[in-house]
């Protein structure tokens, strides 16, 4: 589904998951269900917001790691700082040989 972008076989995936037996596929299946026409939007655009995602999760793992004991700046230098490194190993990954 995912390499061809093609959400028409979810409902059917979903029912194999919840008929496998095994009770964490049935509640993924379940959890997909409940919000089924976002995942199929996920599967089938060419759009991701994970970058972004990305960029929330370090914020918010900053926040619990300083639990307000320091101010909005730096919480700002330490963002610049993770994006900046995250940058540079993304930018190595892409040149790195294979």
């Amino acid at each position: 589904m995912l390499d061809n972008r093609d959400a028409a076989p979810l409902p059917s995936w979903l029912d194999e998951l919840s008929r496998s037996g095994l009770s964490p596929l049935a509640g993924i299946a379940g959890a997909l269900r409940e919000d089924q026409r976002a995942v199929a939007q996920g599967i089938s655009t060419t759009y991701s917001s994970g970058v972004n995602e990305g960029r929330i999760t370090d914020v918010k793992l900053q926040k619990r790691l300083m639990a307000g004991r320091s101010g909005v700046p730096l919480l700002r230098h330490r963002i610049v700082l993770i994006a900046h490194l995250r940058r540079r190993y993304v930018d190595r990954l892409a040149t790195a040989p294979r």
